[in-house]
């Protein structure tokens, strides 16, 4: 058999695996990006003892231990605390003063992954006096994902790094003050819980989630196709009130979809977008 037709068989099963879970399980990974669905799909291939992704499926369906395994292996969870420094510090100095004109906020971080991130804006807006009267909502697909994000505890060997995106960021006190350090962990302050609120919420499949200030979506979209990251931006938008701000990663860009024209460009670097006002009757 020829490279092409090994492919060809290789992306029908990829297809059929993707179809299985989501009508056994309901998660929906059939409009991710090809390339980052099979590399994933081949790497949990190369690492379950298995000798088809057909048996990858068959197993799925009959053993839910292992389907866990095939879900952690296709989430992304790649982040940390201030990650792209940049981005925070815009957001301290040029979208923060805005939001403190409202009597209360609410902040959507959707696909929250392991919660870094999340704590990061906590800090943020603890410094800047707006904590106590925002509602952070983080949420994933993802239950192993969101338990450690509710937890609060990283390796202490990530402090460095922490602390070192801190300082870029603009942050205004000794990053030590927000954690203690406990063994081989760091355990944040639960001062920087008190307002947030953990759920399962899956992107592709879910509906609005709440109506919101703030969007924060960092990293994820890009391993959507194209057509799934129109859907899911629909999604942010209907979230967002008129005035609101949506927050994407810096390899995403809302420049090419569907739903540009209702936003306005805060920062193009950063990838920082305000929903514009709607007038009625357009």
């Amino acid at each position: 058999m020829n490279k092409e037709n090994i492919n060809d068989n290789i992306n029908i099963e990829i297809k059929l695996l993707l179809e299985a879970i989501f009508t056994k399980y309901g998660y929906d990974f059939r409009n991710y990006g090809k390339a980052h669905i099979r590399r994933r799909i081949l790497h949990c291939l190369n690492t379950s003892g298995l000798s088809s992704i057909s048996e990858i499926q068959h197993k799925a369906l009959y053993d839910h231990d292992f389907f866990e395994l095939i879900l952690r292996d296709l989430s992304i969870n790649v982040t940390e605390m201030f990650r792209d420094p940049s981005f925070y510090k815009f957001f301290r100095e040029e979208v923060v003063h805005i939001l403190k004109t409202y009597p209360f906020i609410k902040i959507w971080h959707a696909g929250c992954s392991t919660g870094e991130e999340v704590y990061s804006m906590a800090i943020l807006l603890q410094e800047e006096g707006l904590y106590d009267r925002t509602q952070i909502y983080a949420t994933d697909f993802n239950k192993v994902v969101l338990q450690t994000a509710k937890e609060g505890i990283y390796p202490i060997s990530k402090i460095k790094e922490f602390t070192y995106n801190y300082q870029k960021a603009g942050g205004k006190n000794s990053f030590f003050d927000n954690y203690t350090a406990k063994y081989e962990s760091v355990i944040l302050n639960k001062s920087l819980k008190k307002n947030m609120v953990f759920a399962e919420h899956n992107l592709v499949t879910d509906n609005v989630f709440a109506e919101v200030n703030v969007v924060i979506c960092r990293n994820v979209l890009i391993y959507f196709d194209k057509e799934l990251q129109n859907r899911v931006f629909n999604l942010f938008e209907t979230s967002l009130i008129n005035g609101g701000y949506l927050c994407l990663g810096s390899k995403e860009n809302l420049r090419f979809s569907n739903n540009f024209r209702k936003f306005s460009i805060v920062s193009d670097k950063e990838r920082i977008y305000k929903k514009k006002l709607r007038i009625r009757g357009k």
